[in-house]
């Protein structure tokens, strides 16, 4: 499956990341001219489908376990970078967005069983996963469809001041390493064990349910490293986290996130590809990320299945 820019009805030009910020949509009077980029509102919202549009919200999945992705607080019953795309992209059409929690790896299958109407779970476009196929190319599911909104990478989470001197993913080899199961980081986890391997050096792997707990075993000193996402990675080095861990090495394997849509909702996965593009060009995108931290991962527009 090949990566598809999503054609724009109206030919708008696609922004540069420099433009970011330039300002948000204005409303003029009912009796004002109605401005291109309104327009562009307007029409996406009368082709959201129609059983989306009668319900007037999108209903979710997403592991709410993932700070600063996606998560609860005592006053929210979810936040982070995900809710708050969501967010701007119901106001713009004009929709309520509703996000169901669920196990990471439930998200997917909730997606392809048409429970639920999308996922924003910091989900990497994949083309396994696109293509339903697991490592050995044998198709084990229908597969998904993605619009990449994010970049991201696998960085490496250490207990603070580095004590055993984790550098690399090499310097894993003949320890424990802790990931959240299901996730691409557990793939390279699983990759690393045949690695170490060559070496006569065994590394084990344990995959747990969220990457809270990961983190719990490196905190703990039962694992030596966390393998988590970058934007994780960098919420959880935060000076206000309470200085518990580091983040080591170069971050590696760049993917995008994408939204992530059951193959056949083909309408809702343009419009909602447009509406991205739209969000970018007007700064919102850019202000949800630097309110996050997390500007070194924006996109300059929306790609639908990206991934490799």
């Amino acid at each position: 499956m090949r990566p598809t820019l999503i054609p724009f009805p109206l030919s708008l030009p696609l922004r540069a990341l420099a433009a970011a910020g330039t300002g948000s949509l204005l409303l003029g009077a009912c009796s004002a001219p109605t401005s291109p980029a309104d327009r562009t509102a307007a029409e996406l919202r009368a082709r959201v489908p129609q059983p989306v549009r009668a319900a007037g919200v999108l209903r979710i999945a997403s592991d709410l376990n993932y700070p600063p992705v996606d998560f609860r607080t005592p006053e929210a019953p979810w936040a982070g970078l995900d809710p708050d795309l969501a967010a701007a992209i119901g106001n713009y059409l004009g929709l309520k967005i509703e996000f169901v929690n669920m196990p990471f790896d439930q998200v997917i299958p909730s997606v392809q069983q048409k429970k639920i109407d999308l996922a924003m779970s910091a989900v990497i476009d994949t083309r396994r996963r696109q293509e339903g196929t697991d490592d050995n190319h044998q198709q084990v599911d229908p597969g998904v469809d993605f619009i990449d909104y994010f970049m991201t990478g696998t960085s490496i989470l250490v207990r603070n001041g580095n004590p055993l001197g984790i550098s690399s993913l090499d310097s894993l080899c003949g320890r424990t390493v802790a990931v959240q199961r299901g996730t691409i980081q557990a793939e390279v986890g699983r990759r690393q064990i045949n690695a170490c391997l060559k070496v006569d050096k065994p590394m084990k792997l344990h995959e747990l349910e969220t990457d809270a707990l990961a983190q719990a075993e490196v905190s703990a000193g039962t694992a030596a490293a966390d393998l988590n996402d970058y934007p994780v990675a960098v919420y959880n080095t935060a000076p206000e986290r309470g200085g518990r861990f580091a983040m080591v090495g170069a971050y590696g394997q760049s993917s995008p996130y994408g939204i992530t849509l059951n193959r056949r909702d083909t309408e809702l996965r343009d419009v909602l590809a447009h509406t991205l593009d739209q969000l970018i060009r007007n700064g919102d995108y850019d202000r949800i990320l630097t309110k996050w931290g997390v500007q070194r991962g924006a996109v300059t527009s929306a790609v639908v299945n990206g991934g490799l």
